[in-house]
């Protein structure tokens, strides 16, 4: 690890086995830890236990970037943790663009995403034959708006598999938007803190979506899937058919 660079590092969905090699490497050698409060397990924060953690959760960014700043020009070594990959709902643009201004340098190290350890608990392929062949990764607007244009409800139009984040507090808003695009009975399936010891599993439909979420007092760290292609029912792959030829295969 080099001095005077920030490490953006994802931390992946929860269990620490899912922690990329080259993020645990990272951690054992950070000197302070920039972590996400409780969306980061506790047990990833054992692979670095000489170095200084500071909780993010009650900062705001001016006071991130301060900690990020007067480290890293120590000659610290610096790594932020965010939850699942920094790409998705990360919010590393603005802490980037400050770092910039400030001439520090950095890297983004990419982690497991919950939508990756989401699918794999419900042993689902997202992408099926003759069913869906597109992912859509959204969330509902709450207090932080999402453009018109990119709506559930416009989204939902596309047929295709959706997975929602941040937004299981809002079911019924979703519920209502889906309606727009999917039958009642397309298959949904929430996964509330994937890959954890405490992980959970709901499965039903669209039409259900809010009764059944409330029921389950699922409220948060939560991802909801939609789509046909939970169902698992669709065509083959032609990958592994016998006249299928590629540049391996003749």
């Amino acid at each position: 690890m080099t001095d005077s660079k920030i490490y953006f590092l994802g931390a992946g969905p929860g269990d620490p086995e899912l922690m990329t090699i080259r993020g645990k490497r990272l951690l054992e050698q950070a000197e302070t830890v920039i972590h996400a409060g409780s969306l980061v397990s506790p047990e990833l924060l054992g692979f670095c236990p000489r170095a200084e953690l500071v909780d993010s959760a009650p900062l705001c960014l001016d006071d991130i970037v301060k900690v990020m700043v007067t480290r890293a020009r120590a000659g610290k070594r610096v790594v932020r943790l965010h939850s699942g990959d920094p790409s998705f709902y990360g919010a590393i643009k603005e802490q980037i663009a400050w770092l910039r201004l400030e001439g520090i340098d950095f890297e983004v190290v990419p982690g497991v995403s919950s939508l990756n350890a989401a699918a794999a608990a419900l042993a689902s392929e997202l992408t099926v034959p003759g069913v869906s062949q597109t992912v859509i990764i959204t969330r509902a607007a709450g207090r932080t708006p999402v453009p018109e244009s990119e709506s559930i409800a416009r989204l939902a139009a596309h047929g295709a598999t959706m997975a929602i984040f941040l937004s299981a507090g809002l079911a019924a808003e979703v519920q209502q938007q889906l309606l727009e695009g999917y039958k009642p009975e397309t298959p949904v399936a929430v996964v509330q803190n994937a890959s954890r010891q405490n992980q959970r599993i709901m499965r039903t439909t669209v039409a259900k979506l809010a009764s059944d979420i409330e029921a389950a007092g699922i409220d948060r760290t939560a991802i909801i899937l939609v789509g046909e292609a939970l169902a698992q029912a669709g065509d083959e792959s032609l990958l592994y058919k016998d006249g299928f030829s590629h540049g391996y295969r003749k």
